[in-house]
């Protein structure tokens, strides 16, 4: 793992610095490059601008970790309001969401609570949930949340990442529930032991797991797939494989995260190719956006160059 990238993850873990950092305005500048505004009307505003676009969008709100029941009460509130507005608007919008944020660290049964009532909801609504995927240590119990909540609910997807060396086994085991899958590359600061510590590992990794998406695809069309990645190259093997396995364009979709890329997407969209903008909201967004910037470590120059203009 590189020096910028690591420290970058450090930093996300640390409250402090989120707390002293988070309310200055060059910060809040650089943000306003990955997300709309903190409101649920931004999202929607802004999901609305891409769809004049072709584009679809995924929601989410940005949290983890809540402390206590009542909390998550309020969340599973704003993502009943987040799909309200959805389908008001007429929007190609799904959702994503993280356990954690819906009480897991308060008990399973709590967050399957919370997911399986979103889920119906959603399911209502013809939307799909996707179960975001969180550190290593939350990796089993999310796996379990999903396994019991696609038992009751078509609509329920899971995020998987390339960089733990257990993925390729998670994945096998899911196969067999014909689940809906988001693959990305993973962006929390895990040991050596879990991770691969190396891009060039994690690129690798990250096309032997689409391939084995694709094979299970051409088996079962109740798989759905969606790729998590700005990776041009990555992007074009993808679909160099979806052609080479005589598999219809729409086998597979490409989820780009709101304000990076923004010609790719188009490229992609002009050339048949289902996409989905990942647009985050919220007003807890340090962790998040420390994780976007060691995602992609050239970032940092956007940041200082805001820092200069204060």
């Amino acid at each position: 793992m590189g020096l910028a990238r690591h420290l970058l993850l450090r930093g996300s873990e640390s409250r402090w610095l989120g707390e002293r950092l988070a309310h200055r305005p060059f910060v809040h500048r650089a943000v306003r490059r990955f997300m709309p505004g903190e409101e649920l009307d931004d999202a929607i505003e802004a999901a609305r601008g891409l769809a004049t676009r072709s584009l679809a969008t995924v929601l989410t709100q940005l949290g983890e970790n809540v402390s206590s029941a009542e909390e998550t009460v309020g969340v599973a509130t704003a993502y009943g309001r987040a799909l309200l507005a959805i389908v008001a608007a007429g929007l190609d919008t799904d959702l994503s969401v993280k356990a954690t944020h819906l009480g897991l660290d308060l008990g399973e049964q709590l967050a399957f609570d919370n997911l399986d009532r979103l889920l119906a909801d959603a399911g209502a609504a013809g939307r799909l949930v996707a179960l975001d995927m969180e550190a290593t240590g939350y990796v089993n119990r999310t796996l379990d949340l999903y396994r019991a909540l696609r038992a009751r609910h078509e609509n329920a997807g899971i995020c998987l990442q390339a960089y733990l060396f257990r993925t390729e086994a998670d994945l096998d085991s899911l196969l067999e529930l014909g689940p809906m899958v988001r693959l990305v590359k993973g962006a929390y600061n895990e040991p050596a032991d879990v991770a691969f510590p190396r891009k060039a590992d994690v690129d690798l990794n990250y096309l032997l797991l689409a391939d084995r998406l694709l094979e299970a695809r051409q088996s079962d069309p109740r798989v759905r797939i969606a790729f998590g990645t700005h990776d041009e190259r990555m992007i074009e093997s993808i679909i160099r494989r979806v052609d080479e396995m005589g598999l219809p364009p729409d086998a597979c979709e490409f989820q780009l995260l709101y304000g990076i890329g923004r010609d790719l997407q188009l490229r992609l969209a002009a050339a048949g190719h289902p996409v989905r903008v990942l647009i985050s909201y919220g007003s807890r967004w340090f962790p998040w956006y420390m994780r976007r910037l060691a995602e992609r470590p050239a970032n940092v120059g956007f940041v200082l160059r805001s820092m200069a203009r204060n």
